[in-house]
């Protein structure tokens, strides 16, 4: 990836969350003025507390994406766990339900799928 284009995604980044910042203290001053006029309520005050967070969320975002991309790239793709064997498929008990052992079956084929998505559970 050339240079200035690493470098101005970062200035985006920078412009987008002071930008934010900005336009969030903004609007907590327009609503800690309403709190402080004759007709003010302590939903107001609410909102002093929520703009300026509002405002932080972009670059706690852009930053927690960083952490997140660094901390992939230096895991080693080849620690990815095999896959847990499948196991089979429930014999129908005597005197079952067709339609009750095609849910079943159904049920067990879920099981499997889920196994296969998050390996890390026992």
């Amino acid at each position: 990836m050339p240079v200035s284009s690493v470098t101005g995604r970062r200035l985006a980044i920078v412009g987008v969350s002071l930008l934010s910042l900005v336009l969030c203290c903004g609007l907590a001053w327009w609503q800690w003025e309403r709190f402080s006029s004759a007709n003010g309520t302590f939903q107001n005050l609410g909102y002093v507390l929520q703009w300026p967070l509002f405002g932080l969320f972009p670059a706690f975002m852009f930053y927690r994406i960083r952490k997140l991309r660094i901390r992939a790239e230096e895991q080693p793709e080849e620690a990815a766990p095999a896959p847990r064997p499948r196991k089979p498929a429930p014999a129908p008990v005597a005197g079952e339900d067709d339609e009750l052992a095609a849910y079943n079956r159904y049920l067990a084929e879920l099981n499997a799928r889920d196994h296969e998505r998050s390996p890390d559970k026992p």
